[in-house]
């Protein structure tokens, strides 16, 4: 079983703003953020409804990020070990 390792704090991730340069913020996991009962689902199950195509098939965890200064958010893809 594929695991994601931001999720389980065994690594960070390192990305810059590029409008800014300022180090980019995690705010968790993208399927997190649908409703009140996200994080409580099954993650494959949610990867599947999640709009992102690859990341069920690939094996990626889909993060949030956000620059602390231009308050930009993005989704980036995790490759899971």
């Amino acid at each position: 079983m594929a695991y994601c390792p931001v999720c389980n704090g065994m690594t960070t991730i390192e990305i810059t703003c590029d409008t800014c340069g300022k180090r980019l913020d995690d705010a968790g996991k993208y399927q997190d953020f649908f409703d009140d009962y996200s994080p409580y689902e099954e993650i494959e199950m949610m990867k599947l409804e999640d709009g992102i195509k690859e990341n069920a098939r690939d094996h990626r965890c889909a993060h949030v990020l956000v620059c602390p200064r231009c308050q930009i958010t993005s989704v980036y893809l995790i490759d899971e070990q």
